[in-house]
């Protein structure tokens, strides 16, 4: 039977980590509004895996990565003083696209459905 622990956890790490950036605890000006879509937590909650989506040109997401990953080193420390982890979970941050996918698809469906109606 699979443990719910690494899916707890994942769930407290990504309510901390979306709280740090509310409260703009994250000084880097290389990120901007962004929004955690998930956190993925490895069996034995060394590595957390945080999933983040924004909306920009691609400069801007390069941009954003580099600050975010100029900052695991303060996140590590707050999630771990927050979350009150025994272990320090290595955080990384990836660009979640499937917001973006989402919106391309949904203007496609609108493009041929009023084609359709012509």
């Amino acid at each position: 039977m699979a443990s719910v622990r690494p899916d707890r956890v994942a769930a407290e790490i990504q309510a901390a980590v979306a709280d740090l950036l509310t409260r703009g605890d994250i000084h880097d000006p290389r990120v901007g509004f962004i929004t955690i879509t998930g956190v993925k937590v490895s069996p034995d909650l060394s590595v957390a895996q945080v999933y983040y989506s924004m909306m920009g040109t691609d400069e801007q997401k390069a941009q954003t990565q580099q600050g975010l990953d100029a900052a695991k080193g303060f996140v590590r420390r707050e999630v771990t003083k927050k979350v009150k982890l025994r272990i320090s979970p290595e955080v990384f941050f990836t660009f979640d696209g499937s917001l973006e996918e989402g919106d391309k698809i949904e203007r496609l469906l609108k493009q041929v459905k009023a084609q359709e109606g012509r």
